[in-house]
């Protein structure tokens, strides 16, 4: 394990495995290097990249500064890639991909020289945005009164199904998963009002892949419509499954569009 400083002074922990040009792979909520679709993505692409995976901040090894703001993590990203050489392909998943798109726009070409944004989740319409907002009161109320256990059980049951949400809540891993809690705050920050950030979208100068599952919510395919007329140099994929662990024959589909 490798860290740098933050501009604001949070410790940031992250490694490298892998050689070639530099890649820095953003989770998603409750993600961290130990834990979540990263970690085995990293793998995958470490015959072709110098992957970094890194703890963002609150969790994992690294620290927290308060208070929050989307600016500090994209400060957070940007001394990362610093670390990597100054220059890195950035990898967003999930919210993660969302964070990679603002940090894309505030960083320029020069710092992030492309971007793969593996299921960004926004919500499109008056419905789903609404729907988003009352998730976001309830489940940061519950970060707020410090009711842990239960926002993450409440986050996650959307995703998961009952049986398998109920055996994981009662396994090992459950602990680290309600550590890692209040960063849920930070991650609706990222999100929004949930809606595509056009104007952000905008000034991303460099070409960008989507990733989309075929088997993922609909709210995810409806949203790529307004992407792709968002982003001036972009390549929308379709991959099997939900999205977040793409096959080898599209892993080697995204090395190409990479190099």
């Amino acid at each position: 394990m490798s860290s740098v400083i933050s501009k604001d002074g949070t410790t940031i922990a992250y490694e490298r495995t892998g050689s070639g040009p530099s890649l820095v792979i953003v989770d998603g909520a409750l993600c961290s290097r130990a834990f979540g679709p990263g970690a085995a993505q990293a793998a995958r692409l470490a015959p072709h990249f110098a992957v970094y995976t890194y703890d963002r901040r609150g969790r994992g090894e690294s620290t927290d500064t308060q208070p929050y703001a989307v600016e500090r993590e994209i400060e957070d990203l940007a001394a990362v890639i610093e670390a990597a050489g100054g220059s890195a392909i950035v990898y967003g998943i999930s919210v993660g991909s969302v964070l990679a798109l603002h940090a894309a726009a505030a960083l320029g070409a020069t710092t992030v020289s492309r971007l793969v944004l593996n299921e960004p989740p926004f919500s499109v319409g008056d419905a789903a945005q609404e729907q988003l907002a009352q998730e976001r009161q309830h489940i940061v109320g519950l970060v707020t009164r410090g009711q842990y256990d239960e926002a993450v059980f409440t986050f996650l049951s959307d995703i998961m199904p009952p049986d398998m949400l109920n055996e994981w809540r009662a396994s090992a891993d459950w602990a680290v998963l309600e550590a890692t809690a209040p960063t849920l705050a930070y991650d609706y920050t990222v999100l929004g009002d949930g809606g595509v950030p056009v104007a952000v979208a905008r000034q991303v100068a460099v070409p960008v892949l989507l990733l989309v599952g075929a088997e993922s919510a609909a709210y995810k395919h409806t949203a790529v419509e307004e992407m792709v007329k968002a982003l001036p140099h972009i390549e929308h994929v379709t991959i099997d499954g939900t999205g977040f662990e793409p096959t080898d024959d599209q892993i080697s589909s995204m090395v190409r569009f990479l190099r």
